[in-house]
């Protein structure tokens, strides 16, 4: 997939996202892209995997593109920068997971930030709270 086709399929990937959580993130992207199953993304969370690049179905230079893309369309959509935390699943000690082989700051930043559609969040609060009150 050519550069600007990738980047047509990740502003239709944020597009839905945004729409759907309210936020988008690096994660959510690789995962809508087929970059990234599921199944590996569940061994990366459970602390089975060293780092996330390393389950990744592309290379290193296409995830740094996509971590490109993503930033500047969310800066166009005025979405609000997170940094998030990834913290392994389950019992014990929290462990922060890692993204890169290298750990370098800005490469971990660039995964780990998500990007937030405070107006779509709300709106989505507000629609969860309608249909909370009308169940009871």
């Amino acid at each position: 997939m050519n550069n600007a086709d990738l980047e047509k399929n990740i502003r239709r990937i944020i597009s839905e996202l945004s729409d759907e959580k309210g936020y988008i993130c690096s994660i959510d992207v690789l995962l809508g892209l087929n970059y990234l199953t599921k199944t590996d993304y569940e061994k990366w969370r459970n602390g089975q995997v060293e780092y996330l690049e390393k389950i990744c179905q592309t290379n290193l230079g296409k995830l740094t593109t996509i971590n490109k893309i993503i930033r500047q369309i969310a800066a166009k959509m005025n979405l609000e920068p997170s940094l998030t935390v990834y913290n392994k699943y389950g019992k014990g000690p929290k462990q922060k997971l890692r993204f890169s082989k290298s750990g370098d700051f800005n490469i971990e930043k660039a995964y780990s930030t998500h990007f937030l559609n405070k107006y779509q969040i709300e709106i989505l609060k507000e629609s969860k709270k309608i249909l909370d009150e009308n169940r009871d």
